[in-house]
């Protein structure tokens, strides 16, 4: 793996490119490579990253008891029936 330096780094670019290398937690090195992989097309793309919020309304919507019915049905169906596996 090669190293490579740039030349011509103004200020403004230099404390722009740092400021959000920290904002990213990143270091400055792994920013610079990031950017630069995405502008020439060699980014990996993230699959299975989409975020869905139509259903957030129902979260906490359940009681106490509508929530241990429920579960206690989910592990009604995880119990393993040892009959079965002889």
């Amino acid at each position: 793996m090669g190293s490579m330096s740039i030349r011509g780094v103004d200020e403004q670019l230099s404390t722009l490119l740092k400021q959000q290398a920290a904002m990213a937690g990143k270091s400055l090195n792994q920013l610079v490579l990031e950017i630069l992989k995405k502008n020439v097309g060699l980014e990996k793309k993230k699959r299975f990253t989409n975020e869905y919020h139509d259903l957030d309304y129902l979260f906490g919507s359940w009681s106490e008891d509508e929530f241990n019915t429920i579960q206690g049905k989910i592990d009604e169906e995880r119990r393993i029936d040892a009959e079965l596996w002889k």
